[in-house]
């Protein structure tokens, strides 16, 4: 490798929104910094199950829902 041509790569603390807090590797920060997360699988409804959003209908349903009901008829 290259010197000085790779990020640097160091150990960080990362803070769950529950609280919790683990160790890893990153090239985040600086040696020993604490990343706060706002979303992680413990919170986010990906990971959870929790409600869908659920699209009723595509491009075409929203533009019929909406002009359906015009016509060119005299």
């Amino acid at each position: 490798m290259k010197a000085d041509t790779h990020p640097q790569y160091h150990t960080i603390n990362v803070k769950m929104t529950d609280g919790t807090e683990f160790q890893t590797r990153s090239t985040w920060g600086t040696e020993g910094a604490t990343m706060t997360l706002e979303i992680d699988p413990t919170s986010h409804p990906a990971w959870t199950g929790g409600k869908q959003q659920i699209q009723e209908g595509g491009r075409v349903a929203q533009f019929n829902k909406r002009f359906g009901g015009l016509t060119l008829k005299k």
